[in-house]
């Protein structure tokens, strides 16, 4: 069974920082694209960053020069680093991975984890 499990998120103000966490079980981690996506109240999801299994990394143009995602194989998991963060981030963060060497759609979703930046 895999599970992806979100934490970090919180209220900070305009400017901070935050670190995600995704702790991902019952995949092959290091064959594993994992991504970070978001969901703003009223909008549809919207990806945010990816890493694929060998280490190469994708944003959103929204976020680059701000976010940098990482992972620990050793841990089974993916990080999101966000920085000057602005009150248009607030939004459920979500942690997704795909199926082992899988170039496909996310097939696993964790369960999200709030975010909110005030001005």
């Amino acid at each position: 069974q895999v599970q992806l499990v979100e934490s970090g998120g919180g209220l900070v103000q305009a400017g901070d920082s935050l670190r995600l966490s995704c702790a991902a079980s019952g995949v092959t981690f290091t064959r594993s694209s994992m991504g970070w996506f978001r969901q703003a109240p009223g909008k549809e999801r919207e990806f945010v960053a990816a890493m694929g299994w060998s280490g190469t990394t994708y944003y959103a143009d929204s976020v680059k020069g701000r976010f940098t995602t990482s992972r620990d194989n050793a841990k089974n998991t993916v990080y999101l680093q966000m920085n000057s963060l602005k009150p248009e981030d607030t939004a459920v963060y979500y942690c997704a991975a795909k199926r082992s060497g899988s170039s496909g759609p996310y097939d696993y979703w964790g369960q999200g984890t709030q975010v909110t930046v005030s001005s």
